[in-house]
């Protein structure tokens, strides 16, 4: 066990905490796609549910293009509560 760590260097440390921030980031940003998808009252059900099956799909493409085509509304309606 102490070999193991012992061989676990500075760059392998860096690694693991650059992967761990980034896995947090797009975890944290699929929470918040999902919630601005029904939340946003201009979207109809059956708009939700296309955006929703195709994020669960296709999830990095899904929320890139959710991001280009809505996001930039998404700011008034997480700040105004809409």
């Amino acid at each position: 066990m102490t070999r193991l760590i012992a061989e676990f260097g500075t760059g392998e440390l860096l690694w693991s905490m650059l992967w761990f921030a980034l896995f947090f980031i797009w975890i944290w940003l699929l929470v918040m796609v999902f919630a601005d998808i029904f939340r946003s009252p201009d979207l109809s059900g059956w708009g939700k549910a296309l955006w929703s099956i195709f994020i669960i799909f296709v999830p990095y493409l899904g929320v890139f293009c959710y991001l280009i085509a809505r996001g930039g509304s998404m700011s008034a309606r997480s700040y105004y509560g809409q």
